[in-house]
């Protein structure tokens, strides 16, 4: 652990060294030697970061094979959960998907019950009739709160939108309405003594941020790996259930159109810049400024305010130079670390998310603004099934699903966020 902080404080020393280098007001002419200065640092920070992702998968494995039984028990409550957390709802939830609500205690279904009571999230639903075919007592389990926990973190992981814009919840999935008025070309007039003002109507609209049923589609496990002792099953479920509605909710967030589903943050921003011809998957420095000031300075002295772009674009960024060879590109310093900060384009911020479109023909590759205007509404029911019905039993398997409801739009119409579009051609 010694080592690794070490490489950590390495990392940040060069990320400041850097960051006072490419400042113009102390590197007032770029030379030869700040470049090759430059891209030293550059070379040492990613062997750094290749050492320290050794080491955090190092970790991971470990992790994993707490989970799986093959580490003590101190293990598997340091790695893979928060501690302690293997309450009575974690051991109903293995319980549950090995052998449904028959497999449940009492002790472990009136402890569910008697949780509804502040957090759906804890709820246990009970079974109704015609649910299964050959299990009439099979039913829908509204997961734990260490389950909805570990689900939304994972969601967190695919989606770079949700490290930035804001995020509610609510208790339903009822329509959420928001006023809306782009004011920004009204002003007001001078007017004489005895004259009547004149008329300035303004007009308002309307933002809805409506929530939509998302599933994870249903899987079919086998009976023998449900049987086998060795198997992790909920962390086979969770992992599973949590990738797939992270990736289509990440991504209907950050591209949806609109239509039947989520409005995305690329689809909801406006033009701010669009590449000359032959910029189909090339951006310039001169771009980047343009994208920077089409954004009002109202909101650019907002919240979550910087660029957010597919790591694919940043590869190519990274290249960039200013007129005088200066890269653009300025290195963050290690996360979580005290002073701990992103990487710097123009000052500003960059957020990666692999949801976003890569460069191409007319893609809106690049966006920058205030992404706190974009809100994500998380309704809390997020529901696991499992299902004994004859259409899994004949086939030697248990089924499972999860379904949860979300939605998201840009509540704002004034330009808080806008893109860069490459050329068409």
């Amino acid at each position: 652990m010694k080592n690794l902080q070490a490489l950590r404080e390495r990392r940040d020393q060069l990320a400041h060294t850097l960051t006072n280098l490419v400042d113009k007001d102390k590197t007032p002419e770029w030379k030869p030697e700040h470049q090759a200065q430059y891209d030293q640092a550059m070379a040492e920070i990613g062997d750094i970061d290749a050492q320290i992702k050794r080491h955090n998968d190092a970790m991971a494995a470990i992790g994993a094979q707490a989970a799986t039984g093959n580490v003590g028990d101190n293990l598997r409550e340091q790695f893979t959960r928060t501690p302690d957390a293997h309450g009575t709802e974690t051991g109903a939830l293995r319980a549950y998907l090995t052998g449904g609500l028959m497999a449940l205690q009492p002790e472990q279904l009136n402890a569910m019950r008697t949780r509804q009571s502040g957090d759906i999230a804890n709820a246990m639903r009970l079974p109704q009739a015609g649910m299964s075919t050959n299990a009439p007592a099979e039913g829908g389990y509204t997961v734990a709160t260490e389950y909805y926990r570990q689900l939304t973190e994972a969601q967190r992981a695919f989606g770079g939108i949700r490290s930035v814009a804001t995020v509610i919840q609510t208790g339903t999935g009822a329509p959420m309405n928001f006023p809306s008025a782009d004011a920004t070309s009204e002003e007001g007039e001078i007017v004489g003594q005895n004259t009547p003002v004149a008329l300035g109507e303004t007009t308002f609209g309307n933002i809805s941020v409506d929530s939509y049923k998302y599933s994870s589609k249903k899987i079919a496990v086998p009976f023998e790996l449900i049987q086998d002792s060795m198997f992790d099953i909920e962390g086979y479920i969770n992992a599973l259930l949590a990738i797939r509605l992270g990736r289509i909710t990440s991504k209907h967030l950050t591209t949806g159109t609109g239509i039947n589903q989520p409005r995305g943050i690329v689809t909801a921003s406006l033009v701010g810049k669009v590449g000359a011809t032959g910029q189909t998957v090339a951006v310039t420095y001169d771009d980047l400024v343009d994208l920077e000031h089409a954004v009002d300075p109202v909101y650019r002295a907002g919240g979550n305010v910087g660029f957010m772009l597919h790591d694919s674009s940043l590869k190519a960024i990274r290249k960039i130079k200013d007129t005088q060879g200066r890269p653009i590109f300025v290195p963050g310093y290690e996360q979580g670390n005290p002073g701990g900060a992103p990487d710097r384009l123009l000052g500003r911020p960059i957020f990666i998310s692999q949801e976003m479109p890569v460069m191409a023909a007319n893609a809106k590759s690049i966006l920058f603004g205030d992404f706190s205007r974009y809100m994500i509404r998380e309704v809390m029911d997020l529901t696991l099934f499992r299902m004994a019905d004859s259409n899994f039993i004949l086939n030697g398997q248990i089924g499972f699903v999860a379904f949860n409801r979300q939605g998201g739009n840009l509540i704002d119409v004034g330009g808080a966020v806008k893109h860069y579009a490459n050329s068409a051609t």
